[in-house]
């Protein structure tokens, strides 16, 4: 079965994308893999396998390969006599701007390209923090208390302290905070707006329990990973983030009852049905007093929450055959020829 795997982007998780990538490239053994790296200049280059490696990308070497351009039902390579369509399925593994915003599923779905990720509907929802918190409340699923501030705003907050402020459009805990007291608000807020105007800001639950669950529907029906247990310091910061886009080896399910493991899988269809099909997503999650509080919703985790799934390979399979189907307009010029005919012309 072949599948593309398209990856980079000119984002600030562009290096991460690169380690998923190389991190996917080993666990999908049974499919012919074709890889397609987009540069942070928006174009496109088919990587030949045996050099997805690090440093293919940190010295430049991409741009001694193949480059590529968007035609109806993939990518084309062109050489001095003819051409060739590669990438016709692809695996949209492009973390933050460009893969996760919508700008790559838009162009995908444009030039009729069947893929795996989030569609542009599931993008804007998931893609800033702020939409997710309004997703929350229109499915009636728990959230923590938010505020939301501008870079212009004043720099006034009416959460209690500690609180944790987050870029509302960026992932890999990049640009995030805890702030314990009013006298290191200012150089948080210098931190996160140096990726994004916008932030978003919780209060920080000290010692609270996260977990992890990906799944995506497949044949009707949501196929749930296991559930994980993060092993974190006070949060998953970048590094410790890092770290988990390059894990391959699969992770032991956490100790938790039958009841909150249903719960868990129920939050997860309530945010992933009707909006995220096509897609294989992580949702993390709080659990306080019992109660399931979604945290945040990663569209394309790091790489591809392989490490939650026994056989990642058939997951993805099987995602390929219940990929959705957009219906697009039939134009026959119907109404063009009839005011034609009635004047006519």
């Amino acid at each position: 079965m072949k599948l593309a795997i398209l990856f980079g982007g000119a984002s600030f998780e562009h290096e991460i994308s690169i380690v998923s990538a190389i991190t996917v490239k080993e666990k999908l053994r049974g499919f012919k893999l074709e890889f397609i790296f987009c540069d942070q200049d928006h174009t496109f280059y088919q990587i030949d396998a045996s050099k997805m490696r690090a440093v293919t990308f940190s010295k430049g070497e991409h741009k001694k390969m193949p480059k590529l351009s968007l035609i109806k039902g993939g990518f084309e390579k062109k050489s001095l006599f003819s051409s060739e369509v590669v990438g016709t399925t692809v695996l949209n593994l492009i973390h933050g701007a460009d893969g996760e915003d919508g700008i790559i599923a838009s162009l995908l779905d444009f030039y009729h390209i069947p893929f795996i990720g989030p569609r542009t509907d599931a993008c804007v929802f998931s893609f800033d923090k702020r939409y997710t918190k309004y997703l929350c409340d229109a499915l009636h699923v728990k959230s923590v208390a938010y505020e939301t501030m501008n870079k212009n705003d004043e720099r006034k907050i009416g959460l209690e302290y500690p609180v944790i402020i987050k870029p509302a459009r960026l992932g890999s805990s990049i640009g995030v905070s805890i702030v314990k007291n009013e006298s290191e608000l200012d150089y948080a807020l210098d931190v996160a707006f140096e990726f994004d105007e916008n932030v978003l800001i919780e209060p920080f639950i000290n010692g609270v329990k996260e977990y992890n669950l990906a799944g995506c529907i497949m044949d009707g029906e949501i196929n749930f990973s296991i559930v994980e247990e993060p092993q974190k310091n006070e949060f998953l910061d970048f590094e410790k983030k890092y770290m988990d886009f390059s894990r391959s080896a699969t992770v032991s399910s956490a100790e938790i009852d039958d009841k909150l493991v249903s719960d868990l899988q129920n939050t997860f269809a309530k945010i992933y049905t009707n909006l995220f099909e096509g897609a294989l997503i992580r949702c993390d999650f709080f659990v306080v007093d019992g109660e399931v509080y979604l945290n945040e919703i990663n569209p394309i985790p790091g790489s591809m929450a392989n490490y939650l799934f026994a056989d990642f390979s058939h997951t993805i399979s099987r995602l390929l055959t219940s990929l959705p189907n957009r219906k697009r307009a039939s134009v026959d010029y119907q109404y063009i020829h009839s005011i034609s005919s009635a004047k006519g012309k």
